[in-house]
């Protein structure tokens, strides 16, 4: 854990191994279960255990199957290790921030799950709720321990619960996946944290290497792989990892519940300003809603419909990541939607702007495929979860519409958006910046929160395409693109934007 610490002080046995626990049956120390090493060796784990070497412990016994030689294993597995269990946990500062910090031993006994290391998962949980704590785990497992049977798979829905019960509190989890990462605990504490690290080459995967099919692609089972497809959040080497986990836990964890810190509440005046919005739990301060970013391209209106179109679609236009830069002091990102895609066609994440973090979900200025509205979705629920204001920056010429975007779930990730934007406690604030194409745009426009840039435009549908349904000839798309009213200007005229947001400095 020194990679990742500046201090940690373990919990003591008396909070670590709870008496009762009403999510599950406590297990008695005396006859607390255990496994042989699940299955890879221990090198590689990417954290350095705290050792507990000098405690007096009971011998063990074979556990609640009585399975010969478990006690064994495990004597052999503490005198190897300096611990007397898989898991160990404690309070720690990481980059200075306070934490509830959870690390695996994989040398005792493939750092796998059996009731103790339930009882102390548990307790930790427990604990970073009491003191209103983020919780960081670092995560090498095989596995359920084969010796304590299903009273060992059991802790698998006591995790889960744990891991609810802390969402529901409104306090983030991040999972750092190392060597090898596999079976409950990847499906448990490491799938179900809000963000999800892993160190380069790590294993990761709910099959082990033992156990899957004797053609699987490696690659599949691996954290550039899990990656790829969207299923954890990036690939961090051991040497950037603390930085990575405090700058993680200075964006997501905020201490009193409203999204900003210590480090100041105030957002710098900005034009237009940014109402308040009711709290995330409904009591409370109210939120700052995230004022909307300055206009960073053309300063002038269009004067038609086609000219906004022309000028939402010049290539020189300002994008996303422009916005992004010019925005945030700095900023993390998410990335995929969890269901095995990612898009890159839009950007999700966290970023730091006065002292303040405001979660973002920006359009890149492609068509947006199911992944990419999945994601942003997972953005907005758990910038909602955690009180943090979202902005979002719409610019796409619609969804994706190809055969693929539709078996993939086209319309469903779409609903998804919208309902979730919806429901959204937390404020959201939207800013057209370039092109806003049907459906697909609107999904990401909060309600009665929208603004636009001058070289923007906003339409029911594009204006070829309307032209074409109405069986107009070619010629008539320009005066199609007047009829549909889609300038800046128009869409305030009509009610649907709060404003046209200026260039830096102007008046």
């Amino acid at each position: 854990m020194a990679v990742v610490t500046d201090a940690f002080s373990e919990f003591p046995a008396s909070e670590s191994e709870p008496e009762a626990d009403p999510l599950g049956p406590a297990s008695d120390p005396a006859s607390s279960p255990v496994s042989e090493p699940a299955s890879e060796s221990a090198s590689g784990t990417g954290a350095d255990a705290g050792g507990s070497a000098g405690t007096v412990a009971a011998p063990y016994d074979d556990g609640p199957l009585g399975w010969d030689g478990y006690g064994s294993a495990r004597q052999r597995a503490r005198e190897r290790t300096g611990e007397d269990e898989s898991v160990i946990s404690g309070t720690a500062r990481i980059a200075g921030v306070p934490t509830v910090l959870i690390s695996f031993e994989f040398g005792f006994l493939g750092g796998s799950l059996g009731e103790r290391t339930g009882d102390r998962l548990v307790a930790a949980y427990t604990r970073a709720r009491q003191l209103r704590l983020p919780v960081v785990t670092l995560i090498a497992t095989g596995g359920s321990r084969m010796q304590e049977g299903m009273r060992a798979l059991t802790q698998l829905q006591r995790v889960a619960a744990q891991s609810a019960l802390t969402r529901a509190a409104g306090l983030p989890q991040i999972a750092v996946v190392r060597d090898p990462t596999t079976g409950g605990g990847w499906a448990t504490l490491g799938a179900g944290a809000d963000v999800i690290l892993a160190l380069p080459g790590a294993q990761i995967g709910f099959a082990g290497s033992r156990v899957r099919p004797m053609d699987a692609d490696p690659y599949a089972y691996s954290a550039e792989g899990q990656l790829a497809a969207g299923q954890i959040d990036a690939v961090v080497p051991r040497d950037r990892l603390r930085t990575a986990l405090g700058r993680w836990l200075r964006l997501l964890s905020s201490g009193d519940g409203t999204g900003t810190t210590a480090e100041g509440t105030a957002e710098a005046a900005a034009t237009p300003s940014a109402a308040p919005a009711p709290a995330a739990d409904g009591a409370g301060p109210a939120l700052e809603a995230a004022p909307p970013p300055h206009a960073l391209g053309a300063p002038r209106l269009p004067a038609s419909g086609w000219e906004a179109v022309r000028s939402a679609r010049a290539e020189q236009r300002p994008r996303a990541a422009a916005y992004l830069d010019a925005y945030f002091d700095w900023r993390e990102e998410v990335n995929g939607d969890r269901c095995g895609g990612t898009d890159p066609g839009i950007r999700c994440g966290f970023g730091r702007r006065d002292g303040r973090t405001i979660a973002f979900a920006a359009q890149c200025g492609t068509a947006v495929r199911p992944a990419g509205f999945r994601t942003a979705a997972r953005l907005v629920r758990m910038a909602d979860r955690l009180g943090i204001p979202v902005l979002t920056l719409i610019d796409t010429p619609g969804a994706a519409n190809d055969a693929a975007a539709e078996q993939a779930g086209a319309g469903a990730a779409i609903a998804d958006v919208f309902a979730t934007l919806a429901s959204a406690r937390t404020p959201v604030t939207s800013l057209l910046i370039g092109e806003g194409g049907s459906g697909g745009a609107l999904a990401l426009a909060a309600p009665g929160r929208l603004w636009a840039t001058p070289d923007s435009y906003f339409s029911v549908i594009a204006p070829e395409a309307a032209a074409a349904i109405l069986k107009r000839d070619t010629d008539a798309v320009r005066d199609t693109a007047d009829q549909l009213r889609i300038r800046p200007q128009d869409l305030l005229d009509l009610g649907l934007i709060r404003g046209v947001v200026p260039v830096p400095g102007a008046r």
